[in-house]
């Protein structure tokens, strides 16, 4: 499950995606817009501006940024900066690995087996979309909502 710490990451992120080409903006900016407690909020960008996805502005014009474009951000990336690997479980982890205490033979169990493809599925999507994906995905859905319906194009 994507902890709230991701989620607010994630929501973060892809508000200063879409807001790119603007000024910086401020951690209470983000925090009213996207609905985030502002003290969690500020804890998870110091977390990703040391990893290098964000970066921040001091002063009047001051606040956070994306380090790099947003096609070059995936969420993949967020969620593993702030949650850790993306496996259910120690023993199928790329990046975690931990053989589990209590497997007698990592190769026949049916959890490790199941669980694997539950790691490499959720690794494909988070890791295969990016900032730019999503915003993209948004602004197609925002226009096909404000699209007229065959009603109002005939009384209109």
């Amino acid at each position: 499950m994507l902890t709230r710490r991701s989620k607010y990451g994630l929501k973060a992120a892809l508000l200063l995606a879409r807001e790119r080409e603007r000024a910086p903006v401020l951690v209470a900016d983000i925090a009213r817009r996207e609905q985030i407690p502002r003290k969690f909020l500020e804890h998870i960008l110091l977390e990703l501006n040391r990893h290098g996805v964000l970066t921040s502005r001091r002063g009047k014009l001051g606040g956070y940024l994306l380090a790099r474009p947003p096609q070059e951000i995936s969420l993949g990336e967020i969620v593993r900066i702030l949650d850790g690997p993306l496996a259910p479980i120690a023993c199928v982890s790329a990046t975690a690995y931990h053989r589990c205490d209590d497997c007698p033979d990592e190769t026949a169990c049916g959890i490790r087996l199941a669980m694997k493809r539950v790691r490499d599925a959720t690794a494909t999507i988070l890791d295969g979309t990016t900032l730019a994906d999503v915003n993209q995905q948004i602004a197609t859905l925002a226009q096909v909502t404000r699209r007229p319906t065959r009603a109002s194009r005939r009384t209109g």
